[in-house]
């Protein structure tokens, strides 16, 4: 018991290392992956285009850097600026959403990178915290399970 313990204590500390050690990669790979999602939106309509709706209407934000993304995609050539950029939704129309002048008035100005970096970053440390706290418990786990079996070794030819 004491050894599985140890296992999953170590996998999970390696998985905070790594985390922490890559954590900038991480950020780049985000942002790589939410401007293709940008740039394929709604093409096929997937789950990728369902995400970057859920992002801009719970963020409050629009595209990557700034709303003015949505500008170098096939889907603002057709329909303009997607409405779960949209500030108040009865007061989107497609053609206001067609003109970026107009858009600017309507949408949200801020793009979801930077929101979605520092939503994730002022949560590392509840998550931090949370992860603390498992693995002392852990620690205690594996500490226990040690006296328990030394415990058991040494009064094992009493019981006989």
């Amino acid at each position: 018991y004491a050894m599985l313990l140890s296992l999953i204590f170590l996998i999970v500390l390696v998985a905070a290392i790594v985390g922490f050690v890559f954590r900038h990669e991480i950020k780049t790979n985000f942002e790589s992956n939410l401007n293709l999602a940008l740039k394929n939106y709604n093409v096929t309509a997937d789950r990728h285009s369902e995400a970057v709706d859920t992002i801009q209407r719970t963020l409050h934000c629009c595209g990557v850097q700034n709303y003015s993304d949505w500008e170098r995609t096939e889907y603002f050539s057709q329909s303009g600026i997607p409405q779960s950029c949209c500030k108040n939704q009865n007061d989107c129309l497609e053609e206001d959403l067609k003109d970026p002048n107009k858009a600017k008035l309507k949408v949200f100005v801020d793009g979801c990178f930077f929101l979605v970096t520092s939503t994730m970053e002022s949560k590392l440390s509840i998550v931090a915290g949370i992860s603390f706290g498992i693995a002392c418990f852990q620690l205690i786990g594996i500490i226990l399970s040690c006296c328990l079996s030394r415990h058991i070794t040494n009064n094992q030819y009493e019981m006989v």
